[in-house]
């Protein structure tokens, strides 16, 4: 073995798991001027992952293609480096048991424990370098530090602090009477009428005070702050100031991108869809997609049926509430029937995310459900394919998370929340007051 420069011996080395891969094919170039080491493991299981439509395959096939480049006519054996001013290395490395075998440790041959073993190489062979793990597998993470490795989860891409998220409303107490007579009767008052300095675009208020209130938000535009009016929308009525502010940013022609967080039964996919559907002569379509995340993480190739019937119980809940909206109405009236053709005349499409791929987003209102399930990168690549015209909804509760790797922080709706803000076309409301039931209501506060 060569002696080590310096600079080598001052440098880390990260080794990289398949979590890291499929939740960002781009993380190699994550780690400043470090070293990447891929276990041969990691390739292994990416070639199970290439195939399909979702965005896991999609990251799989990237980084292949990254691989596939980065190598050229060199031995992935030996170190090459990225093609990115400031960056490392990358190598590729076998699952060669040292001094210490996962396999033997841990009792039990599988890919998780030949991943730690190319760890364990990598860290024999670099005396004097700081090797980390890099897992978005909590229990892979445990597993390292039980054989005396050190690891991280991808920190990229993860919010710092998920309390201080921007909540898109702020209540304003003992504002004066005047200034809320001046709100009712001229639609708006001014910033100074209120403290209020360097205010964040579409931002909400509540004006109060011990006799009355109103509903306002900042208008960018006019750089004043205006009049809310609660309003029904396909006889959808809010039932709350956060509902109200909900249903403006849907119904707002200046603002192209929403998110609406909150728990369960806060009216979410509800508002979404019901604004949506007010709006559907000013758009070509509506879309309406979720994410697909297989029961105990099996494919759905394992449920019985045809592809509509093993996607249907996972679009039955948007279903459920286009059914909701049409039975606030008679079913004499034209605009139950009007309802009911959306669906078959395909102004409504309720789809999977991963059906949506290669589709063109021009003109449409898109509403993205269950938010929360997608990685930061897929919330890119969906807003990235925008065209013009086109308005984007993305809904989520970012404390329910059921895909594997993802937690509150690190989802892609907690990633674009806090990002984005401050941002003219952008909208966001914290729902917070569940609108379902009164049982529903119990359950999420004690439960």
């Amino acid at each position: 073995m060569k002696k080590q420069s310096m600079t080598e011996k001052s440098a880390k080395i990260f080794v990289l798991d398949t979590s890291v891969i499929l939740y960002n094919h781009s993380a190699v170039y994550s780690f400043a001027d470090n070293d990447i080491v891929i276990p041969i493991t990691v390739l292994e299981e990416l070639d199970h992952f290439k195939k399909g439509s979702d965005m896991k395959n999609f990251e799989a096939r990237e980084f292949i293609r990254i691989i596939d480049r980065l190598s050229g006519e060199y031995p992935l054996t030996d170190w090459i480096p990225l093609d990115r001013d400031g960056a490392g290395r990358i190598m590729v490395v076998t699952d060669q048991a040292g001094s210490l075998d996962a396999q033997e440790a841990f009792g039990v041959y599988t890919a998780d424990n030949r991943i730690l073993n190319a760890a364990i190489t990598v860290q024999f062979s670099n005396p004097g370098r700081k090797v980390v793990m890099v897992t978005k597998d909590i229990n892979l993470r445990i597993k390292a530090k039980a054989i005396g490795l050190a690891a991280e989860d991808f920190e990229t891409g993860k919010v710092k602090d998920i309390d201080a998220l921007y909540n898109g409303k702020t209540l304003l107490e003992n504002v004066e009477e005047e200034i809320i007579d001046r709100v009712y009767n001229e639609g708006f008052c001014l910033l100074e009428d209120v403290g209020i300095e360097d205010p964040v675009p579409n931002h909400y208020f509540i004006l109060k005070n011990h006799r009355n209130s109103a509903l306002a938000y900042y208008n960018p535009i006019t750089q004043h702050l205006e009049k809310i009016v609660k309003r029904p929308v396909q006889r959808i009525t809010p039932r709350n100031a956060e509902q109200v502010f909900a249903l403006h940013a849907i119904m707002n022609p200046e603002v192209k991108l929403v998110t609406l967080q909150g728990v369960a039964g806060t009216g979410k996919t509800l508002l979404a869809l019901a604004g949506a559907i007010e709006q559907r002569r000013l758009f070509k379509q509506v879309f309406l997609a979720r994410p697909i995340v297989p029961l105990s993480n099996k494919d759905i190739g394992y449920l019985p049926g045809n592809v509509g019937e093993k996607l249907e119980p996972y679009m039955e809940p948007l279903y459920d509430n286009l059914k909701f909206i049409r039975n606030q109405y008679d079913e004499h009236d034209k605009e139950y029937h009007n309802l009911g053709q959306l669906l078959e005349k395909e102004k409504l499409v309720i789809s999977p995310l991963a059906y949506i791929r290669g589709r063109s987003l021009s003109n449409i209102i898109f509403i993205v459900d269950e938010a929360q399930n997608l990685t930061p990168h897929e919330v890119k690549t969906i807003i990235t394919r925008a065209g013009e015209g086109t308005k984007i909804i993305f809904t989520g509760d970012i404390r329910q998370i059921d895909t594997p790797y993802l937690d509150s922080r690190s989802n892609g709706l907690s990633y674009l929340i806090d990002k984005i803000s401050h941002h003219a076309i952008y909208a966001h409301v914290l729902l917070e007051k569940g609108e379902r039931s009164e049982l529903a209501n119990l359950a999420n506060e004690l439960l």
